[in-house]
């Protein structure tokens, strides 16, 4: 087993689990944790069986007259086939603070956001949403070839007894480019552009005459490139 299978399995993050940093003197993006915690589980078995964690020590730090930190270290452990691992980070979290019209602020979820951050800080480090992790979001090329890792697979559409029929001549010309495009990539053997042109087209009267005009070779490579993306990553 390569020291990386793990890491190429869980390292491209879903686009729909990734939300903007706010609140922050730095701007970027992370994962929604709880994202991670379905993804620890997919990997590993439900929590308390094939993973946990545990809460090791936390404690209050006074920054200023007016803040306090809150900071707890999390030690993560994870069953991988026949191995046990373990490994442990720091999480922080302002419990009060300051507002701009001068009033306090006290967070009383801080103990939680804390374990959480040093949760997702801890199942970063075996690879989980590695991308966001080493500034690959910052790539925008990067982004849409993970939105197409997720999209939705373009499964040969059932029939409807229109056919395909209430596709208005607008709309049909686009369709008959559309596949024009998805055979020219078929003929550079670029199966993933070729999916992404067919992921394009949503209505279902328009999926239907598209899938009409596509060879049977071409329908039977787009539905197995989909069933790929369904595998665990």
């Amino acid at each position: 087993m390569s020291n990386k299978d793990l890491w190429n399995r869980v390292c491209v993050t879903d686009p729909k689990a990734v939300k903007a940093i706010t609140g922050k003197q730095y701007q970027g993006n992370s994962p929604k944790p709880y994202w991670i915690v379905e993804r620890l589980t997919d990997e590993f078995g439900p929590c308390g069986i094939g993973w946990g964690f545990t809460i090791l020590n936390e404690r209050m730090e006074r920054l200023t007259e007016f803040e306090i930190l809150h900071v707890a270290v999390v030690r993560l452990w994870y069953r991988l086939g026949e191995q046990r691992g373990e490994l442990e980070q720091i999480g922080q979290t302002k419990a009060v603070y300051a507002k701009k019209d001068g009033s306090l602020l006290v967070d009383e979820d801080a103990p939680k956001k804390s374990v959480t951050d040093a949760l997702v800080k801890c199942a970063s480090y075996i690879g989980f949403a590695g991308d966001i992790f080493a500034g690959r979001w910052d790539d925008s090329k990067y982004v849409t070839w993970a939105r197409a890792q997720y999209a939705e697979p373009p499964a040969a559409p059932k029939h409807s007894p229109t056919d395909g029929a209430l596709v208005d001549e607008a709309r049909r010309s686009v369709i008959v480019d559309t596949a024009e495009s998805i055979k020219d990539h078929f003929a550079r053997d670029d199966v993933i552009g070729a999916y992404e042109d067919a992921t394009g087209i949503i209505d279902p009267e328009e999926k239907t005459a598209l899938w009409k005009l596509l060879p049977s070779n071409i329908r039977s490579a787009l539905k197995k490139h989909a069933e790929t993306l369904k595998e665990p990553a």
